[in-house]
Formats: structure tokens, sequence, C-alpha cells
């Protein structure tokens, strides 16, 4: 059965270095659950968090395109995905999220991801920090890893 699936960040950001170690797995994983008919999305934040990494300067830990350059990663992404809708009621629920389960600091962009899943009956997120998401309840964590190793067997 088809699934709506979030993709995190970091495989967004492996999706645009092939030299990253991890991005063949990303590119795989991202492709077998296509074909799985799985229905794969990103919200806004994903997006902007790919432009804060996308154009940072690699001395800081970043790619180091230019604003054109990542512009026209941004229309490749979205050709690949659908974006999730956010409404209003995705602050209440990361409210209550980062409360309820204790989140501080840089986890709370996390937690705001999950609180847009949520708002849009979603349960399913395919990303490689697994334990960053392990801690919100309803949430089936796919790593990227798993996922094409299921396929295998």
């Amino acid at each position: 059965m088809a699934v709506d699936c979030l993709v995190d960040t970091n495989i967004l950001i492996r999706l645009l270095v092939p030299q990253d170690p991890l991005a063949p797995t990303a590119q795989a994983a991202v492709r077998l659950l296509k074909q799985r008919q799985d229905r794969l999305f990103v919200a806004a934040q994903n997006l902007i968090e790919f432009w804060a990494v996308a154009t940072r300067p690699v001395s800081a830990n970043g790619l180091g395109l230019s604003t054109a350059a990542a512009e026209e990663e941004l229309t490749r992404l979205d050709s690949l995905f659908s974006v999730l809708h956010e409404t209003p009621g995705v602050y209440p629920l990361w409210r209550d999220l980062v409360t309820r389960v204790g989140v501080s600091g840089r986890q709370a962009h996390d937690a705001r991801l999950a609180a847009v899943m949520l708002a849009n009956d979603m349960t399913h997120v395919l990303t490689f920090n697994v334990d960053d998401f392990a801690r919100y309840p309803g949430l089936v964590i796919l790593d990227p890893r798993v996922v094409i190793a299921s396929s295998t067997t």
C-alpha cells in the first residue's frame, strides 16, 4: 500500500552532492519509494533549510552555490516532490510536541517538520537522522539504508 512520506532535508542535500558518500543511498531510496508508488513530499521548511545549506560558503559547511544555481536546484526539487500545505494548525501541534517531548535548541526545527506532517495526516519520514524523529509519537521513520536493504530481501 502506498504511503505519503516527507523527505527530510538531509536527503535533499545528498541528491545534489553526488560525491557525498551517502548520495547513492539517498538516490536509491527515493527511487525505490517512487517505484513502490509512495507519494513523496517536502515541507517549505525543508526547502528553506536546503537553500541555507546550498548558498552557505563551503568554508562554513555549506555548498557554496550562487543564488541562481540554488534556484535551479529548487526548481528541480519542485519537480521531484510535492510541497506540503502549511496550515494554521501547525503552530499548536509544534508547541504541544516541543513541550510534551522536551525539545530544545536546534531540535525545534525537526519538531516543526513533525508538526507539519501531523497537520497533513502524514506519518512517514525518509531521513538519515533517525534519532531526531524517533521521539515523536506516531511517526514512522524510514532510514534510507533500511529501505534499500528491505527491497533486496
